[in-house]
C-alpha cells in the first residue's frame, strides 16, 4: 500500500503578520460553511484517490488552526479517516499560535486525534515580536510550549525566524538558547524571506525597512547549525532540526517526492506525478465544490526531466540523494552523473559522498540552493 500525506488548510486568522504570504481571512464569518465545503472535498477526492493508499500524516496549517474548536478540527480529521485508510501510527500535526490555546484546549485537541503540535513562536525577543506584528509575547510563547508538554504532547515543534532587520548574533543566539531549554523535540529555523504581496515587501520597497545582507544571513545560519547540533538536534533538512526519532514525517513526504493531497482554500497536491492546486478565495472555493464537485483551479503534468530535477533538488535539500531510489525512479547512471558533475565543478568539499548516498555537509547546506541549481543546469 502506498503512503499518502494529507494537508488541511484552515484560512481563518485574527491578524495578518507582515511577512506572511499564505492565504488567510481575518474574520470568522465563513467558518461553518467552510467546514461543510472541506468535508465535501475530502469525500470527493476520497472516491478518486483512496484505493491502495494509506494516510501516514495529516497536517493542519493556515491561517491559525488552533483558533478553531477541537470539535471542528475533529470533524475534519474524522472525515479523512472515513474516506481513507488511516495508519495506526499516523502523525497528525496542528499549527498553533501562542495565546490561542491553554492546557484544557490542548488536552481536547489531543482527544480528537492531534498528536503533534507546531508552535509559531518566531522569536522570544520583545522588539522582534513587535516588528513581526505577532500577537504574543515571550512569556506567552513559553507558557504555550509548557502547556503542550503538560497536556501530554510528546512531539512539540517550534518555528523561529533569523536575520530580522537589526538582529544581532547575540539576539539570535539568545532565541536558540531559550528554544533548547524548553521541552521541544523539533525546531524549524528559517531565514526571513521577502515575499511579493506581503506588508513587509511594501515596507522594504517604501524604504521603511532595510534587510540585512546575505553574508550576515549565512553567518547566522552557520551558527544555527552548529548550536543546534551541539544541543542534540539532528539537521535533516536545510531549515529543520529534530531530536533523534522526531523528524517530521509529513515534511519528509514532501522532500522524498511522495504523494500528498491538499484540502481547503489554496491547498496544493501532488499525486502520481501531477501537481494541482485549489482556488484561494473562500467564496470561489465553496462555490466550486457545490457546482463543479471540484475545487481544483489549475494543474501541471510534469515531464520526466522535471520530475528528475525536483527529485534531486528535494533530496539534496534534505537527508541526501539515495542511489537506489534515484535509479528506481529514473535512469541507471543518474547518480554517477551527478557525482561526476560535483567533482568537475569542484564542489566535492560541500558534500558527503558514499557509494549509494550523496548528501550536503554542514558547509554545503549554507550554499545548497546555489550548488544544486548549478548541478541541474
Amino acid at each position: 500500500m502506498k503512503d499518502l500525506s494529507v494537508y488541511i488548510h484552515i484560512p481563518f486568522c485574527d491578524h495578518k503578520c507582515i511577512y506572511c504570504d499564505f492565504y488567510s481571512i481575518i474574520n470568522y464569518k465563513g467558518v461553518d460553511s467552510y467546514l461543510v465545503a472541506i468535508k465535501n472535498e475530502i469525500r470527493l477526492q476520497g472516491k478518486k484517490y483512496s484505493g491502495g493508499r494509506c494516510v501516514k500524516s495529516v497536517f493542519f496549517g493556515g491561517g491559525t488552526p488552533s483558533f478553531m474548536t477541537p470539535s471542528y478540527i475533529g470533524e475534519i480529521l474524522n472525515e479523512v479517516k472515513n474516506e481513507f485508510e488511516f495508519a495506526a501510527d499516523c502523525e497528525v500535526t496542528m499549527e498553533t499560535n501562542p495565546g490561542t490555546v491553554d492546557k484544557s484546549k490542548l488536552v481536547d485537541f489531543r482527544n480528537v486525534g492531534i498528536n503533534r503540535i507546531s508552535i509559531g513562536i518566531q522569536s522570544f525577543n520583545k522588539d522582534e515580536l513587535e516588528f513581526l506584528t505577532r500577537i504574543h509575547n515571550a512569556e506567552t510563547a513559553i507558557n504555550t510550549v509548557n502547556a503542550a508538554h503538560e497536556s501530554g504532547f510528546e512531539d512539540i515543534s517550534i518555528d523561529l525566524i533569523f536575520n530580522l532587520p537589526g538582529q544581532t548574533s547575540d539576539k539570535w543566539l539568545s532565541n536558540l538558547e531559550k528554544a533548547v531549554s524548553l521541552p521541544v523535540t523539533h525546531i524549524s529555523a528559517y531565514s526571513l524571506i521577502l515575499e511579493k504581496g506581503t506588508i513587509l515587501n511594501k515596507m522594504v520597497l517604501d524604504g521603511k525597512v532595510e534587510l540585512q545582507d546575505s553574508d550576515f544571513d549565512a553567518e547566522l545560519y552557520s551558527a544555527t547549525i552548529d548550536y543546534l547540533r551541539k544541543s542534540g538536534f539532528l539537521q535533516y533538512e536545510v531549515s529543520n532540526f529534530a531530536k533523534e526519532g522526531f523528524q517530521c514525517y509529513h515534511n519528509k513526504i514532501y522532500w522524498e517526492y511522495g504523494d500528498y493531497l491538499g484540502f481547503g482554500t489554496s491547498a496544493h497536491s501532488f499525486m502520481d506525478g501531477k501537481r494541482f492546486w485549489n482556488y484561494s478565495a473562500l467564496s470561489i472555493y465553496e462555490e466550486a465544490i457545490r457546482s463543479k464537485q471540484s475545487a481544483i483551479a489549475g494543474s501541471e503534468l510534469l515531464t520526466k526531466n522535471q520530475k528528475r530535477e525536483e527529485f534531486v533538488m528535494l533530496a539534496l535539500r534534505s537527508s541526501g540523494l539515495n542511489k537506489n531510489k534515484l535509479t528506481d525512479f529514473f535512469n541507471k547512471n543518474d547518480f554517477e552523473y551527478i557525482v561526476d558533475r560535483i567533482n568537475k565543478k569542484g564542489y566535492s568539499n560541500f558534500f558527503n559522498i558514499s557509494t549509494d548516498i550523496l548528501a550536503l555537509n554542514e558547509k554545503g547546506y549554507a550554499v545548497g540552493d546555489e550548488i544544486i541549481t548549478e548541478l541541474l543546469l
